[in-house]
């Protein structure tokens, strides 16, 4: 048999096999940008769990599209977010202005949604016998700059002499900006000899390992390890009140009460999967937040931020 060898057919057939080694011959997940069956988000660990269980509830009905949810911190996922980097942005803070400017020159404009409320949570060891609330003042005389506290009976005579040892986020969190802003009266005002991270999950197990801890994040963190830990009332001149889902709900859990974000990048929601998953996440928050142990909004709310989708 002959063998025909034609430049031209055989020049053809290699540049049909070339695009497909670069572009997939046999189909792809993503449209031309890459990004057509992501959602990238990133940003708040305390935001995490809601976000988490959002999307997975809304790829059970599509599978096709991934939704890798990080926890960077609030500051860090702002960082990726007014680069373009990521489509949404979880925040246990308001975007500061600093972080709005960055967005405009990078051409990155965007839409805020309140998701949830959250009770920010002081935690002790559960051994811990002896405390059982502390005032804002005393949690001020803990953490403040410069506090030379490192024993309970420093904060209190009456507590015993045991060594009090500190575990909080780390300075990119949107816990520690509120947390410092509320109790020392001046936002990331702080003292820094504490064991700090960007992962609740780590001060969780700092804070259930050490007889003498004390720590502070979310209030889904506790709910989910209170086997392992014992939260602390606060006191804020009213009495003493412990988080709940009724006391972060009726504003009486003060002064650590606050509001959850996600923030959407506009140009990422003219795709038709990120808008479907900014209104299945609008209209399933309140449920969902509430079963990782946050407190949802009115139907009211999240309506009205649904129309601004319209």
């Amino acid at each position: 048999m002959r063998i025909i060898k034609h430049p031209i057919l055989i020049l053809s057939i290699f540049l049909i096999l070339l695009s497909c080694v670069i572009s997939g011959c046999a189909g792809s997940d993503s449209d031309s940008s890459g990004k057509s069956n992501e959602i990238l988000i990133d940003g708040s660990s305390t935001v995490f769990p809601i976000s988490q269980a959002v999307a997975e509830e809304f790829r059970k009905g599509r599978e096709e599209v991934q939704i890798p949810v990080g926890i960077s911190g609030t500051g860090g996922g702002f960082k990726r977010f007014v680069n373009g980097e990521t489509d949404v942005s979880n925040a246990s803070r308001r975007i500061k202005a600093s972080e709005k400017e960055l967005a405009v020159q990078n051409g990155v404009s965007f839409t805020e949604f309140v998701v949830s409320y959250d009770g920010l949570s002081v935690v002790i060891n559960k051994s811990n016998d002896f405390a059982d609330c502390l005032t804002t003042q005393e949690l001020k005389m803990i953490w403040e700059p410069g506090s030379q506290i490192s024993n309970w009976n420093q904060v209190r005579s009456n507590f015993p002499d045991k060594p009090l040892r500190l575990y909080g986020p780390d300075t990119d969190s949107g816990t520690f900006d509120y947390f410092t802003a509320e109790i020392n009266g001046e936002e990331d005002a702080s003292r820094s000899d504490y064991t700090a991270s960007s992962d609740d999950n780590v001060l969780v197990q700092g804070v259930s390992g050490d007889q003498g801890a004390m720590g502070y994040f979310g209030y889904a963190y506790f709910v989910e390890n209170a086997s392992l830990l014992k939260v602390l009332s606060v006191d804020d001149g009213a009495g003493c009140v412990e988080p709940s889902i009724e006391t972060i709900n009726d504003g009486s859990y003060m002064p650590l009460s606050r509001e959850m974000y996600i923030y959407v990048n506009d140009s990422s929601m003219e795709r038709p999967e990120v808008r479907d998953f900014i209104e299945f996440y609008m209209n399933n928050a309140g449920e969902l937040a509430e079963e990782v142990g946050y407190v949802g909004l009115s139907e009211a709310d999240y309506q009205s931020q649904l129309n601004r989708l319209k």
